[in-house]
């Protein structure tokens, strides 16, 4: 499977202008991919403004991705602020020319910035698989808390979709390495970059991590670009039989 990771500049709270931009950003990507993944609140940056700016779930950025997703044959996801039963989610959307529907409601919400004040926190991991890859997905502060990303449903690969600030640039990183090599997977973490609403500067480093924990490919710096890699199961399930760490692993419940 080829992986594909967007990096943009999110437009503060403007929808329309970042689909054009993110349009732009992956029409090369036409043909050429099997998924596209997006950063955390892709079409408005992170607003805690969801009053305004939230939509049902098939609103006018689900359209838009079903859309993108149909003319450039692979799977594109990323989250925005949903509203269903009266209530506002940070859920990350995934759709497939293969016209399938899936969604991860996020569920540590960042109290800090106020988000557990005006969302409501997922419930319930996704697991799902596509075009041969069995796939998990979490959104941005999730990377902090490895007993919820904890890999006991054997995953291929992990995604996060965040806006992390660049002054814990090096969090980032070493979260998404420590991910990949204690769930022995392949990781993919989509990150924004500039300067959202807030005055808050992003670091993007976009990238691919392998289950050693190594970087296969990354963006070369903090501005606006894609970030591509294929990942090999063959090696992955190789990898695994060599060097079976999961099968020592503790046992646990989570409390829901």
């Amino acid at each position: 499977m080829k992986i594909s990771v967007i990096q943009p500049d999110i437009v503060w709270e403007n929808k329309s202008l970042n689909f054009q931009n993110l349009s732009s950003l992956i029409t090369p990507l036409y043909n050429k991919t099997d998924i596209v993944i997006l950063p955390e609140m892709f079409n408005t940056g992170f607003s805690m403004n969801p009053v305004n700016l939230s939509e049902p779930p098939d609103g006018e950025t689900f359209e838009w991705m079903k859309s993108i997703a149909e003319k450039g044959n692979f799977g594109l996801c990323g989250s925005y602020t949903v509203k269903e039963n009266l209530k506002f989610f940070n859920r990350w959307v995934f759709v497939s020319p293969e016209k399938a529907v899936l969604h991860y409601d996020k569920r540590h919400l960042f109290s800090m910035g106020g988000e557990d004040k005006l969302f409501s926190a997922g419930r319930s991991k996704l697991i799902f698989s596509f075009r041969g890859v069995k796939i998990s997905p979490y959104i941005c502060y999730d990377l902090r808390f490895p007993v919820w990303s904890r890999n006991t449903e054997g995953s291929d690969l992990i995604i996060y979709s965040a806006n992390w600030p660049e002054t814990r640039r090096n969090v980032w990183t070493t979260l998404l390495k420590a991910r990949a090599i204690e769930n022995q997977c392949y990781v993919a973490g989509s990150n924004r970059t500039g300067i959202d609403g807030a005055g808050i500067r992003y670091c993007g480093d976009s990238m691919i991590i392998n289950p050693k924990g190594e970087i296969i490919s990354s963006a070369e710096n903090d501005g606006e670009c894609s970030v591509a890699s294929e990942i090999s199961i063959t090696e992955l399930n190789s990898f695994r039989k060599k060097f079976p760490v999961i099968n020592d692993a503790d046992e646990f419940s989570i409390d829901l």
